[in-house]
């Protein structure tokens, strides 16, 4: 949690070429020469949009919880879920006599005005039970008083707060009465808590912490646990728990936050592995929330909003079930100036009307919205519940765009304009879909506004985006979409090798005429690439690429040649073949949360020796990298590693191997390479 706490930030991010640095004006924005290139593409289809998506933290020492004007604010932005009672107070809160030893707990904010509140927003809630100084038995009780005692069908349960941040791997700001802090522990913990909690009431979803891949501690494995935080309570608890929860403190500048909204795909993509490596059978069913977010430059002027916006879209059309932001109500922080506006340093979305300590700067009346309130409004605006995410990208890294389909086949498209100084025009490219002629209803959130400005004007295929802007567009279909064939079901693979997958899906619902024929989807970015068709609901698909990770969709095509939406979408990764005259073991040890010591073991499988060797592979993200090494000449351009040999092991005997090490460094979600050449022909991993 944040009031008012700062972290530092541990990971290098991507820097983009123009930054907004607190404390400076920027000049009147002017608009970019070249048009950005905006691709929508209805083909390639993400996430399904859950009731429980837009998200906000409630804490037990805002005075302001339980009234009538806060709660109202909150449901006009379309919150549908709220979280109680307070990041880190969560672990000193006892909830039967509404105490928080050694914390400030105001005046009505008790559980119960909570769900008042919970209930006038039209809300759900998320309770973090108290870990640090609780028991199994007091959240046992909890559950029976809310949902068997009031009748309140609270349905999320959280098991503590960042309990990583309990001091076992060096830092603690959280509290924790246990003698052993070990992630073992909260891990044997939570299955207590959950066989407790379940005990109550079998229906209700109980969440276990988990860490941000690619951000501190992650990849550290400290004391006598097996493995990092998440390996470790996932091993131990994951048949017990219903979802893990994330918080996510980009950290930087305005401008690297906004940059590091990237990491998104990559660190959710990381956290479903984790949870099919270690957590058990059907570790599919697990969800992943993210209930802390926000950030350290221009907490409530533009760059909140922008990022808010943004990393809600990344995080829901990734299959993240709530997005919450930190916080409500807050307090002062440091004031300075961001890209032309006062920011106070706080992190709530509403201000809490108060001044610094020696009067000479005051935040506006208590509940005036802050832009992330603004933010999160547009989200309400964009993405409802039901909506599926559909891909969309652009050619310019300062312009991020996010589209959604709706079940009356319209479409609502966002597009994010991070550069403070300039206004971006923009085509849009659609893909498997036509906009209709009639002007599309246009909202848009500019720099310093207090409040979003809706019209119907203009063109769905060009327009300006302002400097520092949220915009949003929702566009009617150019023709009819009666009739048409019902999305295919969620599609699975089997069979995956290095080169091959077999696709298989629940076959679609004929709308007006029957089905004809499945097309299968790859999507590349933004852009599909049809692999192939069929008229079964089995497809398998060849000549893929060793060591790449592939998102693919299933359409259905009827007879009038009227075409579904997407199926969900499927991720698989292809691995090495499974023999080849050579093999590569590649370790990463000794991982200290943005590096690790690597190695790479090169094995000859072929009958002869090798004279002079060149192992290759591509990293698969843009934020890793070979710092040093030994044994070897590593070099790296871009993404791609280059390893050669001394004189000393150029020679692999019939059978022998050789070995290289290197120090390995990573700015985001350290996703791991599983393809190697040598020599140009692709090993098998050991």
């Amino acid at each position: 949690m944040r009031k008012p706490k700062t972290r530092a930030a541990l990971l290098a991010g991507l820097l983009l070429a123009a930054s907004a640095l607190a404390g400076v004006n920027p000049p009147t924005a002017s608009a970019a020469a070249d048009p950005v290139t905006v691709t929508v593409n209805t083909r390639a289809g993400l996430a399904t949009v859950p009731d429980t998506a837009l998200g906000v933290n409630h804490a037990i020492w805002d005075t302001n919880l339980g009234t009538a004007e806060t709660s109202d604010l909150l449901r006009d932005a379309g919150v549908q879920m709220m979280r109680y009672p307070g990041g880190s107070y969560a672990d000193i809160y006892h909830w039967k006599d509404h105490t928080a030893p050694g914390g400030y707990v105001a005046p009505g904010t008790d559980f119960d005005t909570f769900m008042a509140a919970v209930r006038r927003v039209g809300a759900q809630p998320m309770i973090i039970a108290n870990y640090g100084t609780g028991t199994p038995a007091e959240a046992a009780d909890w559950v029976r008083y809310a949902n068997v005692t009031k009748g309140y069908d609270a349905r999320y349960w959280t098991v503590g707060n960042e309990n990583y941040g309990n001091g076992h791997y060096g830092s603690a700001w959280e509290a924790d009465d246990h003698p052993d802090k070990s992630a073992t522990q909260y891990a044997r913990l939570v299955v207590e808590y959950a066989d407790a909690m379940k005990a109550v009431d079998p229906s209700i979803k109980v969440g276990a912490v988990l860490t941000m891949p690619g951000n501190w501690p992650d990849g550290i494995t400290a004391g006598s646990d097996p493995g990092p935080w998440n390996q470790t309570l996932l091993s131990i608890a994951g048949p017990k728990i219903d979802f893990v929860d994330v918080h996510w403190y980009p950290g930087g500048t305005a401008a690297e936050s906004l940059a590091r909204v990237n990491h998104l795909p990559d660190a959710t993509y990381l956290l479903r592995q984790q949870l099919a490596r270690y957590a058990g059978p059907n570790a599919d069913r697990i969800g992943i929330s993210f209930t802390e977010l926000n950030v350290d430059a221009g907490r409530n002027t533009q760059p909140a909003a922008l990022f808010l916006a943004d990393v809600y879209s990344g995080l829901l059309e990734n299959g993240v079930f709530t997005a919450h932001w930190w916080n409500v109500h807050n307090g002062m922080g440091t004031v300075t100036q961001v890209a032309g506006q006062t920011d106070y340093g706080d992190f709530g979305m509403l201000s809490s009307g108060a001044c610094t300590e020696d009067g000479s700067v005051c935040q506006p009346p208590l509940n005036t919205p802050f832009a992330p309130y603004h933010g999160l409004s547009m989200m309400k605006l964009f993405a409802k519940t039901g909506d599926q995410f559909v891909r969309a990208g652009t050619d310019e890294p300062l312009v991020t765009a996010h589209a959604v389909r709706r079940s009356n086949g319209d479409l609502a498209v966002l597009l994010v304009n991070k550069d403070p100084d300039n206004d971006h025009p923009v085509t849009i490219d659609y893909a498997g879909f036509t906009p209709s002629a009639v002007a599309p209803t246009v909202s848009t959130l500019t720099n310093g506004a207090t409040g979003i400005v809706t019209s119907q004007a203009g063109s769905a295929t060009s327009r300006t985006l302002p400097a520092y802007s949220l915009t949003t567009l929702v566009l009617r279909p150019a023709g009819a979409t009666a009739g048409r064939p019902a999305a295919p079901g969620q599609p699975t693979a089997s069979g995956v090798t290095d080169r091959a997958a077999t696709i298989t899906w629940p076959a679609s619902i004929p709308g007006g005429s029957p089905i004809a024929k499945y097309e299968v989807h790859r999507q590349n970015g933004a852009v599909s690439e049809q692999l192939g068709e069929t008229a079964s609901t089995s497809f398998t698909v060849g000549n893929l690429v060793p060591g790449s990770r592939y998102t693919v969709n299933v359409l259905a095509r009827d007879t009038a040649g009227r075409v579904s939406w997407a199926s969900p979408p499927l991720t698989f990764a292809t691995g090495s073949p499974a023999a080849s005259t050579c093999t590569v073991r590649f370790s990463a040890n000794n991982d200290w949360g943005n590096g690790y010591i690597g190695g790479v073991e090169i094995i000859n499988n072929g009958s002869r020796p090798i004279n002079g060797w060149t192992l290759t592979w591509t990293w698969p993200t843009g934020w890793q990298q070979v710092s040093s090494g030994w044994s070897a000449t590593w070099e790296q351009v871009g993404t791609a590693v280059r390893v050669t040999p001394t004189t000393d092991n150029r020679q692999i005997a019939a059978g022998g191997t050789v070995s290289a090490g290197f120090v390995g460094a990573y700015g985001g979600p350290n996703v791991l390479p599983t393809a190697f050449s040598l020599n140009g022909t692709i090993c098998a991993t050991g």
